[in-house]
């Protein structure tokens, strides 16, 4: 059995989170005259015949997509996809060429200096792959660092430095400074600093992709617990797949700055858009990922209906249990309705491939 989509039982666009962060048609090309590209005859060409007759670079090209409240998006792609170039347009630290970003009603774009100074201060801010501490200052005096240039008195803002220093789980190290802390407590800082603020929505340019692989998965765990404890709205670029499952609720697969597909970690294991995405996934266990929705069928003549309840969204890998010791279907139930039925089967099936 194959998987195939569940879009006739997934939750509807009416009951999710309004959208808190809109991108349209958002271009970005560097090179000469790069203007007259968007909008041309010019944007329907590759991007190696796009250079080869302009000299022109489109880094991104024609993107829209929205984030909704509260959730973590995640961008992910090879090296050169666009993905690092789309998240500075989203702040502005590379101007777009074309496109429009709207953060909760506020046209990013039409900022003039002045409000986009006090956007990046107030409303989001931005963790980098590099951390970018003054290694002067000590760590309580880097994380009060962005209160400090918005204004905030001294005795204020190191309060809530204080609360951030224990919030990530550095409580002890206000003294110390950044050439006393490993990597992985450096960018805890960094990310301490970025929370000081209260942004409504955080960026994360590949934040991780410097440490080690016991350190970055701590720092994936740390950003889980964060988002489970503040709610702060995400915005994640990634090029590890393996990153992107775990921290992503939906997530953006780019490639030669173009979006390829955007959707939950199953729908983009379960129902890859085309190849590209397809070998991107080809080695991801689908048990881990996949939910019931995705193996579930409709009960048949015979089927017994009082075995064992489980919802929809329960990931395979964690029903195994349940649905290997039931002596009869798993009933898949939401909201009191009776979607569909998994025997064990279904979950062999999945497990096997």
């Amino acid at each position: 059995m194959t998987a195939t989509s569940p879009a006739e039982t997934s939750p509807t666009a009416a009951s999710e989170n309004p959208a808190i962060l809109d991108v349209r048609g958002l271009w970005k090309v560097f090179g000469p005259r790069a203007a007259d590209v968007p909008g041309s005859p010019l944007a329907e060409l590759s991007r190696a015949e796009l250079k080869e007759r302009t000299g022109c670079v489109a880094a991104v090209r024609d993107a829209s997509f929205s984030v909704r409240r509260g959730e973590v998006f995640v961008v992910m792609g090879l090296s050169g996809s666009g993905k690092s170039t789309l998240v500075r347009c989203l702040t502005r630290l590379v101007e777009p060429t074309a496109g429009e970003i709207v953060l909760d009603g506020t046209d990013i774009r039409r900022a003039a200096d002045k409000q986009l100074r006090d956007l990046r201060r107030h409303r989001f801010a931005m963790v980098f792959q590099h951390f970018g501490l003054l290694p002067h200052r000590r760590v309580l005096d880097n994380i009060a660092y962005g209160l400090e240039i918005q204004g905030v008195k001294k005795a204020p803002r190191y309060s809530r430095a204080t609360e951030m220093l224990d919030l990530v789980g550095l409580t002890g190290y206000a003294d110390s400074y950044p050439d006393q802390l490993s990597g992985g407590m450096q960018q805890r800082v960094g990310l301490a600093r970025a929370l000081a603020g209260d942004p409504e929505v955080l960026f994360f340019d590949e934040p991780f992709s410097a440490l080690d692989p016991l350190i970055r998965r701590d720092m994936q765990n740390e950003v889980i617990r964060l988002h489970r404890e503040v709610g702060k709205t995400m915005v994640f670029i990634t090029h590890d797949l393996g990153e992107a499952l775990r921290l992503g609720d939906r997530i953006l697969v780019m490639r030669d700055g173009a979006l390829v597909q955007t959707g939950t970690p199953d729908e983009v294991v379960g129902a890859p858009a085309d190849d590209y995405v397809r070998e991107f996934v080809r080695d991801v266990s689908r048990s881990h990922v996949l939910t019931l929705r995705w193996i579930m069928r409709p009960p048949e003549a015979g089927d017994a209906l009082d075995g064992p309840e489980l919802g929809p969204d329960v990931v395979i890998k964690e029903a195994v249990p349940t649905v290997l010791r039931a002596d009869r279907p798993v009933r898949v139930v939401a909201d009191g309705e009776l979607l569909g039925v998994v025997g064990a089967a279904e979950v062999l099936e999945v497990i096997a491939e």
